[in-house]
């Protein structure tokens, strides 16, 4: 369930309400985050199903003034480093000069009769700074079908630091419209840093 927001006690709140170790989590995001004022937030808790466990997991966004804060936390079973099972939390800090692409992939039932103002079914997220890129390469070819000379590869990088789904079955309208909105706001700070 994500939750938006613009203040420092509401991202405590809502980290609360996600469930999923509120004190651990908080620690971390408001260590990151610092005295800095809060212009945005979205707190997405995930639960997933991996073999015969079930794992949780959960991301918090926070955008600053100059700052876009990503953190991390997941759980994880005891394995042969810990016999207890244990969390890994981790964060980032980008700032927002450093941010290279926003893309929101809006999912949309019914498009032939869509209104403006609609939320989709379906967003995904994706945020790219350069820390994380994608390369996906396919052998090349030419138009002649009797050609067997070597054409090297052709491809496409693609920069995904982040990708963040939200949907209104499993999420939630307010989710989904919730993610929109920390979008717009990060799209708009990092504009404004251009």
């Amino acid at each position: 369930m994500a939750k938006t927001g613009t203040t420092t006690q509401g991202l405590r709140a809502a980290i609360e309400r996600s469930g999923y170790y509120p004190a651990l989590v908080a620690e971390a995001v408001e260590a990151a985050v610092g005295g800095e004022p809060i212009a945005s937030y979205v707190v997405h808790q995930e639960t997933t199903f991996d073999q015969n466990e079930v794992r949780r997991h959960v991301t918090v966004l926070v955008l600053t003034a100059n700052r876009f804060i990503v953190s991390h936390t997941d759980e994880q079973a005891a394995d042969n480093s810990s016999p207890t099972p244990y969390a890994t939390t981790s964060t980032e800090s980008v700032k927002l000069d450093r941010i290279s692409s926003i893309v929101v992939s809006r999912v949309v039932a019914n498009p032939e009769a869509y209104t403006p103002g609609t939320l989709p079914r379906e967003v995904v997220l994706t945020i790219g700074w350069g820390a994380v890129s994608r390369i996906d390469l396919e052998p090349a070819a030419c138009g002649d079908p009797n050609c067997d000379a070597d054409h090297g590869y052709t491809g496409n990088s693609t920069a995904d630091d982040l990708s963040l789904r939200v949907s209104e079955a499993g999420d939630g309208p307010d989710t989904v419209a919730q993610t929109l909105a920390f979008a717009q706001s990060l799209s708009e700070a990092t504009a404004a840093t251009r």
